[in-house]
């Protein structure tokens, strides 16, 4: 039968609309933010369970939809590692592309990214087939799955693509 994964980001954050790229930091929804997650709430009714980063973005983004289901957070939904980056203005991180193999430094590479991804779409494949699974995380894990489930195209096209943002993407695994 398969699952049904459903794609969210994060509701927006202070550190996005300042400009910075948060990584592996907490971060907090700004009040745009707060209302984004209200209204993801509201579309996404009806999955069984939702998995998030253990971010605190990603977390507050879940708690503010108020979908009554199970929440589950895995590390592997983390945003990118942007090591000695994190934090920084968003220009700082240089040409996001030229990351697939070569880690930021003290931090991680997309194709580790990649992954982390496929190892959690494995254990989601095994526990959820015929499922409505709703994943909220980050660009990095948009742009894995785009490449794992989504087409197939080389991660760094992928990456270099400009990231419209979209109330969700959908996904047959």
């Amino acid at each position: 039968m398969g699952t049904r994964l459903i794609y969210e980001t994060h509701a927006t954050t202070l550190d996005n609309e300042s400009g910075h790229a948060t990584g592996w930091l907490p971060g907090e929804l700004s009040e745009r933010g707060r209302r984004e997650a209200v209204e993801l709430g509201e579309r996404r009714r009806g999955v069984d369970v939702v998995f998030s980063s253990d971010l605190r973005r990603a977390v507050q983004t879940v708690e503010l939809a108020r979908l009554g289901v199970p929440h589950l957070q895995d590390w592997r939904l983390r945003e990118c590692d942007y090591g000695e980056l994190n934090g920084a203005p968003v220009d700082a991180l240089g040409v996001r592309a030229e990351r697939v193999r070569t880690g930021y430094p003290g931090g991680q590479s997309y194709g580790g990214i990649v992954e982390l991804m496929r190892s959690f779409l494995d254990d989601v494949r095994r526990g959820y087939d015929g499922r409505v699974v709703l994943v909220v995380a980050h660009s990095a894990q948009r742009w894995a799955l785009q490449h794992l489930v989504g087409g197939g195209a080389p991660l760094a096209e992928v990456i270099a693509a400009p990231f419209g943002w979209r109330p969700g993407w959908e996904y047959e695994l």
